[in-house]
This record gives C-alpha cells, structure tokens and sequence, in this order.
C-alpha cells in the first residue's frame, strides 16, 4: 500500500506521541508509525514511574520545565487522566551545583528549599541522607505508561492516525518537501517525516543524515518492598514518598564501590524504584538479555539496605529498559531538509515530554528552530546543569 501523507512520526514512544498530539492540536494532518504493540517493554517509554525531577541550573532546561509543568495538566484535563504526583523530588549527597539550582528555580518560578538532614529524615524516614539536602516541591513522579496512552489517544482525538505494529524498514529524501518511508506492509510519502525511535536511531538514519554519537544500554533498576506494608503505610508512602537523587563524593573512599548517582521513586503497588544512573552494559535494542547484570544489581543491594531504610533489599523486582544517550547527555533536537530528529532523551528526558512535543512541532511547521543546545552537529556542551535523574 502507497499513501501520500503531510506529516510522518515514526515512533510512538513518550516522545513521538507528544509530537503527534502538538502537531494535530494545530490542524496539521498527523500519521503515527509504531513498530511494536501498545504497553510493549522494547524502549525507554514504559512503566509506572518516572522522576519529575526539577533540579536543573541550565536556563534552557529550567525554561522546559516551567513549559512542561502545565502542558501535562493540560493533557490529564483533556484525557481524564491521573499522570503527575507532585510529592517532590529530594536531592543529596555531593553536587556543587545545589546553590546554582535553587537560584534558577527561584528565578522560574519553582520551588527549592534546603535542609538540613536530620529535618529531612524525621520528614521522610524511609530515607537517610548524605548532608545538605534540596527539596523541590513542585517535582514528583510521572505515570509513564499512563502518560503515552494519553498522549495517543489526545492525538487521536483530535485527528491523527495512531498505527501499531508497523516497522519502517528505510527512509529516503527525494527532495526539500518529500521523504519517502517505506515500511514492511508498503510505503508513504510525506512532506515531513519525525524520527523518534530511541534506540533504533542511528540504523534508521544511517545514510540518511548524520548524528552526534548515541550510546545504547541496557539499565536495569530495581523495584523494593516497602518494609511496612501496613494499609496506612501504603497509603502515606503513595502520597508521601519523595522521589530521589544521590551523588557520591568521588573523592571520597566510602564511595569507591558505586557504580554512578542513584536515583529512584515511590512506585504505587510495585514498591520504591532505585537505579544506577546511565552504566548499563551496551547492547542492540534487538538483542536484548532482559536480564541484570549481577554484580551491579548486587551493589544497588547494597545501596538499599545502607541509604533507604524503609525498603527491604532482600525483596525486589529487578527491570529493565535502554538508555539511548548523547555523549554530554544533552538533547537532540534538529531538523536537516524534511527530517526531523528527537534522539538520546534517556536517562533524564521523560519529564520534558509535552515541551519536546512542542519543540519538534516547531520544527516540523517552521515556526521556531530548537536550542541551539541541542543541534546535531554541535561541538559537545558542559553537561545539562542539574541531576541526571531517570525520567
């Protein structure tokens, strides 16, 4: 089958959906391509939880959040959909950037307080804390499953045509307005074609443009049993419970046998999630073990039972999902002739969703270009200014 379509996203994960939901809320005529079925495990895009994490210092980045936060009530409002807690994020251990964070966010408009650990322990006792601690109240954890169904069926809503089990195969640039996606069931030809597919970038643009280096791993978190499982408990540690992020001191000997930051969150009827940040092993998105790697889920043992007492490291549901990052763990954010790309968002892209829906609408129309920061062909930038945090 040959069809002649304005817009293609290939894609249908966080990122895709998000682009297609901003683009038909316009008026422009959107077709979603989505090689795997709806609540597949295959990308970076599922499960229940996801850090809204606020502790940013990078002004773009801020500026993203202050975007995000309203656009995902606006699509709960439009879907009747339950997708952000705000029970905050708490950060600690050693990160210099504290002050400069607490100054952006109060700039922005958002929240950062600091306390001391003790405060913070008597307030959040499933938690012991490592010095200073910042605490974003405006933060707090995403319903990440939740939050592709709704954009999907947003999108849908207002017009876009929502396709599952379609694997393009090739993309091919015959001109400045017409890009032809061939798929294993036929082709279409677009004016724009939207490349969000993660793991899969680099073999789906190979030839097509070039990107900065993306890395794909396999990480593998964790979810822990709450040691009181007391309805009450329950109850508190789904309302209450922060989401999480602690840096070691790398200078600090006490810290040799950690792998990176942790980070992790309260995960209603499945327990607290920690994870190491982003030193999964590598691995082909098609190939994939599905299996953690024992000595560093060992270790994330080891973390519990030292740093979340209110977890049990004895009981645990071990997961997993790919990272697909940049080398400075920035964004890509592009567009070369009619493609346009939206790449290496894991490890802390989940909570910007609805802002990079926006972002890649804009290119899509023409109607503003992305952060510099963000260019395929940039020289690598300093980092994102903030926690690096599962999102």
């Amino acid at each position: 089958m040959d069809e002649n379509v304005e817009t293609v996203v290939i894609g249908g994960g966080a990122m895709g959906s998000a682009t297609a939901w901003q683009l038909v809320r316009r008026g422009r005529p959107v077709t979603l391509l989505e090689r795997f079925e709806p609540g597949h495990l295959n990308g970076a895009s599922h499960g229940a939880s996801r850090n809204f994490n606020t502790a940013y210092a990078d002004p773009t980045y801020v500026g993203m959040l202050a975007e995000a936060l309203p656009l995902w009530r606006e699509l709960e409002e439009e879907t009747g959909s339950a997708l952000l807690a705000q029970v905050g994020v708490v950060n600690h251990g050693a990160n210099p950037a504290f002050d400069r964070v607490a100054e952006a966010l109060t700039g922005a408009g958002l929240g950062a307080e600091f306390l001391v650990p003790e405060a913070a322990a008597e307030r959040w006792p499933g938690i012991r804390f490592d010095g200073r601690v910042l605490h974003n109240p405006d933060a707090g954890r995403l319903n990440a499953d939740a939050a592709v169904t709704a954009l999907q069926a947003a999108a849908v809503a207002a017009g876009a045509s929502v396709r599952h089990g379609v694997r393009v195969l090739r993309l091919d640039v015959q001109g400045d307005d017409r890009v032809r996606v061939t798929h294993e069931n036929g082709s279409i030809t677009a004016r724009r074609v939207v490349v969000t597919v993660g793991a899969w970038t680099s073999g789906l643009l190979a030839g097509v443009l070039a990107t900065p280096r993306l890395t794909v791993t396999q990480e593998q978190p964790a979810h822990f049993a709450l040691r009181d499982t007391t309805p009450a408990a329950l109850h508190r540690a789904g309302t209450e419970w922060p989401g999480f992020n602690h840096a070691p001191d790398r200078s600090d000997p006490r810290y040799a046998w950690w792998y990176s930051p942790v980070y992790g969150m309260y995960t209603p009827g499945q327990g607290v999630k920690a994870g190491w940040h982003g030193v999964g092993p590598g691995t082909d998105p098609d190939a994939r073990s599905f299996r953690p790697e024992p000595v560093q889920l060992a270790a994330l043992q080891r973390y519990v039972r030292e740093w979340l007492p209110g977890a049990d490291a004895d009981v645990l549901e071990p997961v997993t999902c790919t990272y697909t990052t940049t080398v400075d763990e920035d964004f890509v954010l592009d567009r070369v002739g009619p493609v346009i790309v939206g790449a290496g968002f894991s490890g802390h892209g989940f909570k910007f969703t609805p802002s990079v829906g926006r972002i890649l609408a804009d290119l899509v129309t023409g109607a503003a270009p992305a952060p510099s920061r963000f260019a395929l062909n940039r020289t690598p930038n300093a980092g994102p200014g903030g926690w690096l945090a599962r999102a």
